[in-house]
């Protein structure tokens, strides 16, 4: 039997992935810009170039897009691993890409981030490869969901508990906007 077991130590794990995937999504837009050549501001959920910096609409593309390439590849890294062999405490890190991604290509009604900048970018619409990472990240989360026949109550722990970090990042961004770069 898989360890499924709801502890602290489970919970503050599942914060901590949130706080890192959010981390190294942000560090890629950050680092990206930097590398083009762009000084960049990070923030605990964002990124913006300094005040009078204004990247090109191809760089802007490729720095909206390496966010998400460093997030899918978080989630395929974690699937990897988990296929291999259970680990509760790696659930969450490949987990989380697939919320984090989906809630993105939600808020995309509302004001197009990353895919959907790219994907008006290359004129295939707003909504298209929000739909395509979500569906993919899904999938991951799905085969090792039915592999270790994981039980509603150690999912609904870990999406409620990735929800509320994820909210307290964007929350804190929102209302303090903590330069972290």
């Amino acid at each position: 039997m898989n360890n499924q077991k709801i502890t602290f130590k489970y919970i503050a794990n599942v914060l901590f992935a949130v706080l890192m995937t959010w981390f190294v999504h942000e560090f890629a837009h950050w680092l990206t810009s930097e590398l083009l050549g762009y000084e960049a501001v990070m923030q605990l959920n964002g990124v913006r170039p300094q005040y009078g910096v204004y990247p090109t609409e191809h760089h802007q593309v490729i720095i909206s897009i390496s966010g998400p390439i460093i997030t899918i590849l978080q989630g395929i890294l974690f699937y990897f691993l988990l296929k291999k062999r259970w680990n509760k405490y790696l659930y969450p890190l490949l987990f989380t890409p697939f919320y984090m991604r989906f809630f993105a290509g939600a808020m995309n009604f509302l004001n197009p981030n990353d895919e959907a900048r790219v994907g008006q970018y290359l004129g295939i619409g707003t909504h298209t490869l929000s739909v395509i990472v979500s569906i993919f990240l899904f999938a991951l989360v799905y085969i090792i969901s039915k592999k270790y026949k994981l039980a509603w109550k150690f999912q609904l722990w870990t999406i409620v508990t990735i929800i509320v970090m994820s909210w307290l990042i964007i929350l804190t961004d929102q209302y303090f906007r903590i330069q972290i770069l």
